[in-house]
């Protein structure tokens, strides 16, 4: 719990997993000014090497540094930093944002063939149905994800006429998907997952549903 959005997800990484940490306002500067700058949102290894350049290291020493030095230095996300160095954060926090997408994903034990990942692809339908039957949209696309012994990504998706209906229809959909990966019969994974996105509320499926129909007449 914090003054803002920023604070408040600095807050959140403070006592992970269990603990509560409130950041009251008065108490934002001891907080913040200690912090590595690696703890701020947009400052990666890139950036992170520019601040260093500038023997910046923590909040506090970036404190330090005049707005036109930071805007000279990183453009427009110079203003950014120089107010995150201040606890300023103007975002809008949105409770109940609307769900994009979800999936489940796991890694073998051992590199596995393509046709090996059948019972993986099964068994991760499975808790992506169940999880699914907990939002009130409907997802129409499917995704299946891989990963290589070569740590290479591979992504394949399909939006079906019809949102799948069961489970069953779930996982048809993710093996034929597999049936899309043309690496060749030797390439082994590492990794295999199986997602839903493209939500839409279930009136909008009700309707495409009715023209579905009324076509096949």
């Amino acid at each position: 719990m914090a003054p803002n959005k920023f604070l408040a997800k600095l807050a959140s990484d403070w006592q992970k997993p269990d603990g509560l940490f409130v950041l009251q306002p008065e108490e934002v500067d001891a907080f913040l000014l200690r912090l590595p700058v690696g703890r701020l949102p947009g400052v990666g290894k890139v950036n992170e090497e520019k601040l260093a350049k500038l023997r910046i290291q923590t909040v506090g020493e970036l404190r330090g540094l005049d707005l036109p030095v930071l805007e000279d230095e990183f453009r427009r996300y110079g203003v950014r930093l120089y107010e995150l160095a201040r606890g300023i954060d103007d975002s809008e926090v949105v409770p109940n944002r609307p769900t994009r997408s979800i999936s489940v994903e796991d890694t073998f034990e051992r590199d596995v063939l393509l046709l090996e990942t059948e019972p993986m692809i099964r068994r991760l339908t499975e808790k992506l149905w169940s999880a699914s039957r907990k939002e009130s949209r409907i997802a129409r696309t499917v995704v299946l994800k891989l990963k290589t012994s070569e740590f290479q990504i591979l992504t394949r998706s399909w939006t079906p006429g019809l949102p799948p209906s069961s489970r069953e229809e779930l996982t048809e959909i993710a093996l034929r998907l597999r049936e899309r990966v043309g690496l060749g019969p030797q390439q082994r994974y590492r990794l295999v997952g199986v997602g839903l996105s493209n939500f839409c509320e279930t009136k909008e499926t009700a309707v495409q549903h009715s023209l579905f129909e009324s076509r096949g007449h």
